[in-house]
């Protein structure tokens, strides 16, 4: 007769096999919901920063600071919005503080990516000026 291996949800999301135990993780018992409660001032203070942030964004447009530097602002601005986003929308800052690292290393790279190849556009363009045109009399 084949043994037969059942699998059971937990309440947490896990699953373990029927008939052996479940160790819940560390602080929580078995049956309990691991909920996190943001406060609603703390959220809306992340709002407010991203509003700024949005508008720092914008404000950078109606200045001159150079091709490069305007570049350089803007991927600065939208990493420290996704950085919010992440770690308060998300739960990220509740969670594993590898995963936050993680997450602003992947978002500074990205942002470093795309200013690298925002900055070499210009050497592809076309820099062929065409001769003068001199009428050949016969």
């Amino acid at each position: 007769m084949a043994h037969e291996i059942q699998h059971v949800s937990t309440p947490a999301g896990g699953a373990h096999a029927a008939g052996q135990s479940h160790v819940p993780a560390h602080g929580q018992h078995h049956g309990e919901y691991h909920v996190h409660v943001v406060p609603p001032w703390l959220l809306i203070a992340v709002f407010v920063c991203l509003v700024i942030l949005t508008g720092i964004t914008v404000g950078v447009t109606y200045f001159d600071f150079g091709r490069t530097l305007n570049v350089w602002i803007a991927l600065a601005v939208a990493v420290a919005k996704a950085t919010l986003v992440a770690l308060f929308f998300m739960h990220l800052r509740w969670d594993s503080p590898f995963n936050s690292v993680v997450l602003f290393a992947a978002l500074f790279f990205v942002a470093l990516f795309i200013g690298t190849v925002i900055l070499d556009s210009k050497e592809y363009q076309i820099n062929f000026v065409p001769p003068t045109s001199t009428s050949m009399a016969p």
